[in-house]
């Protein structure tokens, strides 16, 4: 299972965007190739993507997974984090209007917030799904004692991270604790950012793995994704999302390429053998140069 997250979207989402009616053809091309489900968050924009979604796609049967979390101003953007139950009342009836849905399939907590207790939450939540708002409830950037006591209250389907060949942070607890309590995992940010995908250094990233210096450092590792590759006839890409299907997680992989989104969901299908996943399980062993976030993100980071 691949999904499709919808990030990238953003600077083609506005009503007046030149490439608008490509995104909408891409999000019907994802929906009618086998997406596992369509990934967003009404701070992303904030708000447009949501709408383009709700015109592409509307009520159909494709999954749509959106988040709440944030207190997002008028002038774009947030000012920090609001998970107050009103709040994340308004942003559930606000984005079913926009998504133009009578149900959202996944409501994740985009963060956790710290000044709202999370039982407080995962009750709202458990109401929401009780009125046939939301069909599921789910945590994303969560700790596992955040995770566990979210559940208590109300069961979580969904827990998203970001997990990829080059994050390995949820292997130790999260993982586990998901198969433990039997919610599906979903990993964003799944090819690094873009490095598994052929991108570009990036100095302005809130990731320094793609600072220039860093990302010149790691080409190393790019090496036994490609010889693996070459043996499928596939992309590092397509090898880097069939690692992550292999354990029973669900990649969001995001990109404006009808092309590229048809591969991405190929992936799925590539069946890659014990020796292949036991590599690419011990490749980071030496270390990636950088830390996954600046400071400021990683203070959005529950635990």
């Amino acid at each position: 299972m691949i999904g499709f997250g919808t990030t990238q979207l953003v600077e083609h989402a506005a009503a007046d965007a030149p490439r608008r009616e490509d995104m909408i053809a891409l999000l019907r091309t994802a929906a009618a190739e086998g997406a596992a489900i369509i990934d967003t968050a009404e701070v992303i924009g904030p708000y447009t993507v949501e709408k383009l979604i709700g015109d592409a796609l509307g009520d159909c049967e494709v999954p749509v997974a959106t988040k709440f979390g944030w207190n997002i101003v008028p002038e774009g953007g947030s000012d920090g984090l609001n998970s107050r139950p009103e709040h994340i009342r308004e942003v559930a009836h606000a984005s079913l209007r926009r998504l133009q849905r009578e149900r959202i399939d996944v409501f994740y907590q985009h963060r956790v917030d710290p000044e709202v207790p999370i039982e407080d939450v995962a009750g709202t939540a458990k109401e929401l799904i009780d009125e046939g708002l939301i069909a599921s409830f789910g945590l994303s950037e969560a700790a596992p004692e955040t995770i566990r006591r979210a559940h208590a209250e109300c069961p979580v389907g969904y827990v998203e991270s970001e997990y990829s060949l080059w994050e390995r942070g949820v292997e130790d607890e999260i993982l586990p604790l998901c198969r433990e309590l039997g919610i599906r995992f979903v990993a964003f940010s799944p090819l690094g950012k873009g490095f598994f995908a052929g991108g570009k250094a990036n100095a302005e990233s809130s990731s320094p793995r793609l600072h220039p210096q860093n990302w010149e450092a790691n080409q190393r590792l790019l090496e036994p994704v490609r010889e693996i590759a070459q043996a499928h006839d596939a992309s590092s890409a397509q090898i880097a999302l069939a690692w992550l299907v292999a354990k029973d997680v669900v990649p969001i992989p995001g990109t404006t390429n009808v092309e590229r989104l048809r591969a991405n969901l190929a992936a799925a299908q590539l069946n890659l053998s014990a020796e292949e996943i036991a590599r690419l399980d011990g490749f980071v062993d030496d270390g990636v140069a950088g830390a996954r976030y600046t400071d400021k993100h990683l203070g959005f980071i529950d635990g």
